[in-house]
């Protein structure tokens, strides 16, 4: 199972990442805007993706891994079980979340 710490490595290995709290729990920024966060119960992640309707898909065809909440109805964010991602699919997730909120200067090549 993927663990906060690993959530760490893996969103502070992006260019311009760094975490602070967010609610009592752990968030990474990138430009002073979040790009994920452990949710309290844990084993959750919260992170944004490209629209609601990307949020739509992701939870149709994987259930198991992705999910949501009334509180995220209207928000272009998705819910992550940490037990249901592996590393590969975990960096994938983050890297594409980090690309949403970086600024222009980190997106450049």
């Amino acid at each position: 199972m993927i663990s906060e710490d690993d959530v760490r490595r893996e969103a502070l290995a992006l260019p311009g990442a760094d975490e602070r709290p967010m609610y009592g729990t752990p968030a990474f920024y990138v430009g002073g805007r979040w790009f994920a966060r452990i949710r309290e119960e844990g084993d959750v992640l919260a992170a944004p993706c490209p629209s609601e309707e990307h949020k739509r898909e992701l939870v149709a065809a994987q259930p198991e891994t992705f999910f949501t909440t009334p509180h995220y109805d209207g928000h272009a964010v998705v819910l992550v079980r940490l037990g249901a991602v592996d590393r590969q699919e975990l960096a994938e997730l983050l890297a594409d979340a980090w690309r949403l909120r970086a600024p222009r200067r980190l997106l450049r090549p």
